[in-house]
C-alpha cells in the first residue's frame, strides 16, 4: 500500500532500523548475564527494544532486585558492546539506497532515537550515516520517549514540517506507538521482534526490508 501523500520529511529510527545493533546487543546481553552467573531470558530483553535506556534499567531493577547487581550487568553489557560500536557496526541492506533517493528528491531527514546523544553521533559517525541527515533528535533531549510522542514532534518542529505530513521508519513497537501518537504515518521494518496481532491492529503499514519501505516512497515522491 504506497503512500497517499507527498511526504515533507522523512524520519528514521536508528538501532534495529538502519543499524545492525539489535544483534549485537542481545549477545552482549547473554554474556554479561552469563558472566554474573543470572538467569536472564533472551524475551527479557527482547522486551526492551525501542525503550530509552533509564526505562529499561528501571525495568532491570525490578526484576533484579539489587542495584549493585544491575551496575554490574550494565558494566558487563556496556564493554562488550563499545566494542562492537568502536569497531563500526553494519548497516541494513537498503539504507543507503534510501538515503539517496531522498537526497536526490530533497526530501529533509532526521534521526530520531531513544539513545542518548552522545552515543547516537558516535554510532552514526563509525557507520557513515550522519551526513545523509539534517538533524538528529535524541533520547535525552525529551522529559517522555518512545512511545510517547513527544520525540517525533520535536523532530517536526526542528525541521519545520508539519507532523501530519511526516513519514517514520521504525523497526519497534514503541517507536510505532510514537509515530501514530504525533499524528505521523509510520512505516515499520521489524527487526528482532515479530508483530503480533495486537501490533498489527494498529492498521499501519509493515514491510520486510528497507528496500520495501522505498517501494512504498518512491511513487509519492514528485
Amino acid at each position: 500500500m504506497t503512500l497517499d501523500f507527498t511526504p515533507a520529511a522523512v524520519l528514521f529510527d536508528m538501532d534495529g532500523l538502519m543499524i545492525e545493533s539489535e544483534r549485537a546487543l542481545l549477545q552482549c546481553w547473554r554474556e554479561a548475564s552469563q558472566e554474573l552467573e543470572l538467569e536472564l531470558e533472551d524475551a527479557l530483553w527482547l522486551s526492551f527494544v525501542g525503550l530509552s535506556d533509564r526505562a529499561c534499567h528501571a525495568l532491570l531493577l525490578e526484576r533484579l532486585g539489587d542495584e549493585a547487581l544491575l551496575k554490574s550487568l550494565l558494566h558487563g553489557l556496556q564493554v562488550r558492546y563499545d566494542a562492537h560500536v568502536e569497531a563500526g557496526l553494519p548497516v541494513k541492506i537498503g539504507v543507503l539506497e534510501l538515503l539517496a533517493l531522498l537526497e536526490e528528491r530533497g526530501i529533509p531527514r532526521a534521526v530520531v532515537t531513544s539513545t542518548r546523544r552522545e552515543r547516537a553521533l558516535q554510532k552514526l559517525t563509525t557507520t557513515g550515516l550522519l551526513p545523509h541527515f539534517h538533524d538528529v533528535i535524541a533520547g535525552n533531549e525529551v522529559q517522555h520517549t518512545k512511545p510517547a510522542p513527544d520525540i517525533y514532534l520535536l523532530a517536526a518542529q526542528r525541521l519545520g514540517v508539519p507532523p501530519s505530513e511526516c513519514v517514520v521508519l521504525e523497526d519497534s513497537v514503541p517507536g510505532v506507538r510514537a509515530a501514530l501518537a504525533a499524528g505521523m504515518t509510520p512505516i515499520q521494518v521489524p527487526d528482532l521482534v515479530i508483530p503480533d496481532d495486537a501490533v498489527r491492529a494498529l492498521g499501519h503499514r509493515i514491510v520486510d526490508s528497507l528496500v520495501h519501505a522505498r517501494a512504498l516512497i518512491e511513487p509519492a515522491l514528485r
